[in-house]
């Protein structure tokens, strides 16, 4: 199948935002969600047991419980992008290591694998995700010392 010059950019714009993304979350910079989300989003998180909500919920959220998480990293890979014309979907795999300090030192490790299911939307800003799901693969915890 041929593309389009417009088709390829889109993909590379969502493909940037979903980086995007990720690095907001790893770096703490939440508020650099407005530029990702729309203003009137939902992000669901609740197949891990947290809620579904609007962006600025979810942005006090993580505000709140990110920093109990100092070392994490989002890695993502094979996403599916499916356009139509200012509406896309997309469909993306994710494996997100995250360790949490124990109080008897060393550390908790939770390896979550999931895929980030997302409606997006073209504005006059460019392309923002408009509702973020997230769909559960499994979860694997160990304890471990980090170096």
């Amino acid at each position: 199948m041929t593309m389009t010059l417009q088709t390829l950019s889109d993909r590379i714009e969502i493909n940037d935002l979903l980086i995007s993304y990720c690095t907001a979350v790893d770096s703490g910079n939440i508020d650099r969600f407005d530029e990702i989300f729309t203003p009137d989003a939902i992000i669901d998180y609740s197949v891990f047991g947290f809620d579904r909500a609007g962006l600025q919920a979810t942005k006090q959220f993580l505000k709140q419980s990110l920093p109990a998480v100092p070392n994490k990293q989002h890695m993502i890979s094979n996403s599916e992008v499916f356009l139509d014309g200012d509406r896309a979907t997309a469909r993306t795999l994710c494996f997100n290591p995250m360790a949490v300090p124990l109080e008897s030192g060393g550390y908790q490790m939770t390896y979550y694998h999931l895929w980030y299911v997302d409606r997006l939307v073209r504005t006059d800003k460019g392309w923002r995700i408009s509702e973020r799901v997230e769909e559960k693969s499994h979860i694997f915890t160990a304890e471990g010392v980090i170096s």
